[in-house]
C-alpha cells in the first residue's frame, strides 16, 4: 500500500524547454517526493512537477532551482497548488492509459490492474515517468514500422536516443536479441533500466549515457541491421553519413521525431549516402522513415 501523508501536499512545477529538462528534473527530485514530467506536444515545452509536504526543503528547493538556472541559463519561476494526498498520482495515471499500436504491441503504465490483451506484446512503463509512453505519433510510427522490418530478423540492434526505451524493449520482446540503448540524457538511462527491469528482460539491454555516434562503444557494436534513431529532425540530418556507414548491408533505419513537412528534407540527407526509402508510415502530424542500406 502506498504511503498515507498526514501533512498537506503541495506540486511545485516549472516548465522549460528540452534542453532545461534534465536539470529542472533533478532539481526538483532533490527535495520532492515524487516527481513526473510531461511534454506539450504543441509547444515542445516540459512541465516538470514535484510532490512534497509544504514547508519542507526550501532552503534546498531555491538553491537547486537556481543552480538549474546557472547550468542551463533558463530561468523560471516555480508554481505551487495544493495537492491531496494521491492526487497527483491520479492526474498521472489518467493521462497514461492502455495503447494498443499496430498489431503487435500495447503499451501500459505500472498502475493498471487486470490481464494483459490477448494476442498482444505488452510493454509496461513506469507510469511516474510521462514520456515515450507510446501515444506520440512518432512512437507509434517507430513500432507499426518495426513489426514489418521484424521479419528480417536483425541481429545488431540499436536503439539511438532511446528515450523511455520503449522501442530497444520491443525488440527485444518481439525479436529475443540484445539491444544496445543510448541517450545523451542521464534520466533517459535510468527510466530505460528501469522500464527493462519491469518488462523482466533487463540482461537483454545495455542502457548507455553516449553522445550519438561519437562513443566508442555505439561505434564498435556496428554494423547494425538495425538501428531506431526517433530524435529530431536536424540531428538526423547531421548524423546521417555515420548511419550510413554504420549500417550493415541490407541494415534497415527507422528514423522518427520528424514533421510531415521535415520528412523529405531528412530524406534526401540520407540518400545522398546511398540509403534509399523503403516506406513511410503516417500518425498524426509526424511521419517515421524506414531506409535501408542496399
Amino acid at each position: 500500500m502506498p504511503p498515507r501523508h498526514t501533512t498537506p501536499l503541495e506540486t511545485v512545477a516549472v516548465t522549460v524547454p528540452e534542453t532545461a529538462l534534465e536539470a529542472y528534473e533533478a532539481a526538483l527530485d532533490s527535495v520532492c517526493d515524487t516527481v513526473g514530467f510531461f511534454r506539450d506536444e504543441r509547444t515542445g515545452d516540459w512541465r516538470v512537477e514535484g510532490v512534497k509536504p509544504v514547508g519542507t526543503h526550501e532552503p534546498e528547493l531555491a538553491a537547486a532551482l537556481a543552480l538549474a538556472a546557472a547550468l542551463t541559463g533558463v530561468t523560471v519561476a516555480a508554481d505551487r497548488a495544493a495537492t491531496e494526498a494521491e492526487g497527483w498520482l491520479a492526474r498521472t495515471y489518467a493521462s497514461f492509459p492502455e495503447q494498443a499500436i499496430g498489431h503487435r504491441f500495447a503499451v501500459r503504465g505500472t498502475h493498471l490492474d487486470g490481464p494483459t490483451t490477448p494476442g498482444r506484446i505488452t510493454l509496461t512503463l513506469d507510469a511516474g515517468v510521462a514520456f515515450g509512453s507510446g501515444e506520440h505519433g512518432s512512437t507509434r510510427g517507430c513500432l507499426i514500422a518495426f513489426e514489418t522490418v521484424a521479419r528480417r530478423r536483425p541481429r545488431r540492434i540499436l536503439d539511438l536516443g532511446t528515450g523511455s526505451g520503449i522501442l530497444a524493449m520491443a525488440a527485444i520482446r518481439l525479436l529475443h536479441r540484445p539491444v544496445l540503448a543510448t541517450d545523451i540524457e542521464p534520466w533517459s538511462v535510468r527510466v530505460t533500466g528501469r522500464n527493462a527491469a519491469l518488462n523482466r528482460i533487463r540482461p537483454l539491454i545495455r542502457p548507455l549515457l553516449a553522445n550519438g555516434w561519437q562513443h566508442p562503444a555505439v561505434r564498435g557494436g556496428g554494423p547494425y541491421d538495425l538501428v531506431f534513431a526517433n530524435i529530431l529532425a536536424r540531428p538526423l540530418c547531421l548524423m546521417a553519413k555515420d548511419l550510413a556507414a554504420a549500417l550493415a548491408p541490407g541494415g534497415t533505419a527507422i528514423l522518427a521525431g520528424l514533421l510531415h513537412t521535415q520528412a523529405r528534407w531528412v530524406l534526401s540527407a540520407h540518400r545522398r549516402h546511398g540509403l534509399r526509402l523503403e516506406r513511410m508510415v503516417r500518425q498524426g502530424n509526424w511521419t517515421t522513415l524506414v531506409v535501408r542500406k542496399g
